[in-house]
């Protein structure tokens, strides 16, 4: 399939729903005070709601702009969380005693 006929069977990565879910989640006054609490700062939610507002509007009348608003927001957002490093290293094998049982109940 070409591009454009790709382009034809597009839809948002999230239903319309979940992104207003998400702007009420953000909007919360438990998700504000953990917000303040962890980091200082309240959240930003306007993105929620554009995105809201985009998908709504795609929905609506298939406009080319609110689907690349979409597709812009959600590459962002991807790449802000690929910013974060893993706080454990991962495994590339399991550890040599991994079948042994576990010591559990015994002083060390």
């Amino acid at each position: 399939m070409a591009g454009s006929d790709l382009d034809a069977y597009w839809r948002p990565p999230r239903t319309c729903e979940d992104y207003w879910s998400e702007f009420r989640h953000c909007k919360s006054l438990w998700n504000r005070f953990h917000n303040y609490y962890t980091f200082g700062t309240s959240p930003t939610c306007g993105q929620w709601k554009e995105d809201y507002a985009n998908c709504k509007e795609w929905e609506k009348s298939n406009s080319t702009q609110a689907k690349e608003a979409l597709r812009q927001s959600e590459r962002h957002r991807v790449a802000e969380q690929k910013k974060f490093t893993p706080v454990w290293e991962l495994r590339k094998e399991p550890p040599r005693d991994w079948h042994m049982p576990l010591n559990q109940g015994k002083d060390s």
